[in-house]
């Protein structure tokens, strides 16, 4: 089983290329896991606010971790692709209990999120670069080359600074995550191109995650601008519950 999972991480891995971006639907549950399978995605990714809202909770850790795993699992013992996990903060769990769980679900990669759920701020950010280094450590223990994508949440924490004044803070985070182990590092909520177009051009050739965002660039834009991953965030299912609601509302008037 870890020869599998340590192939399907190799896999994975390099999809990541700057310029001809991994782009991820980022499902909920086995059966929206199978139609990203069957629609041609080579990744099948999770939403943890949409996992969690399918199960009755809300997003950031408010859904019970075990019930998180459970989840990633049925979603990749339905589907043949490799699965990476948005497993938020860690949940709090030491490196290598982190790391058994999510190879025991199944997946071969995760998010990894700079916010401290205790103190609702950002992780310092040598204390996140040691936690990814320590997470690297365990993975590697392992056997399996655990895709780790570093979130940075600079830019979804702005309170309203303009996205420039925080590229360089994002920057830091981005080099010292990358430096620890991260594969990608993943600056949630950056819209801004030319900001943009400065992180790659300091963390270069280190793979960068943009989440696509209503007045931000298109995935062909994303392209264009060397990004190697593509995330849809909540956006699926924020779609797919508009269409149920449309429906059932449709058969409430009849």
């Amino acid at each position: 089983m870890s020869a599998d999972l340590a192939a399907s991480a190799t896999t994975l891995r390099g999809l990541h290329v700057p310029g001809r971006p991994l782009v991820l639907a980022n499902i909920w549950d086995a059966a929206s896991a199978r139609l990203a399978e069957a629609a041609g995605f080579p990744v099948v990714a999770t939403s943890s606010g949409a996992v969690a809202e399918s199960l009755g909770h809300g997003d950031h850790q408010d859904a019970p971790v075990d019930e998180m795993f459970a989840a990633a699992a049925r979603i990749a013992r339905a589907v043949g692709v490799p699965v990476t996990v948005d497993a938020e903060g860690g949940y709090g769990l030491p490196a290598d209990d982190l790391v058994g769980r999510l190879l025991a679900a199944g997946a071969v990669g995760c998010n990894l999120e700079d916010t401290d759920y205790t103190s609702g701020g950002l992780t310092d950010v040598a204390a996140q670069a040691d936690r990814l280094a320590s997470i690297r450590a365990a993975a590697d223990r392992t056997g399996v080359p655990l895709v780790i994508n570093a979130r940075i949440d600079v830019f979804v924490r702005a309170g309203g600074s303009p996205e420039s004044a925080l590229c360089d803070d994002a920057v830091t985070r981005a080099k010292a995550y990358l430096a620890a182990g991260a594969d990608c590092v993943y600056p949630i909520a950056l819209r801004d191109a030319d900001v943009l177009r400065q992180l790659l051009a300091e963390v270069s050739p280190g793979a960068v995650n943009v989440l696509t965002l209503p007045g931000g660039p298109s995935v062909a834009e994303l392209a264009g601008l060397g990004v190697a991953r593509v995330s849809m965030g909540t956006a699926v299912w924020r779609a797919a519950q508009a269409a149920l609601a449309e429906r059932l509302a449709e058969l409430a008037a009849n």
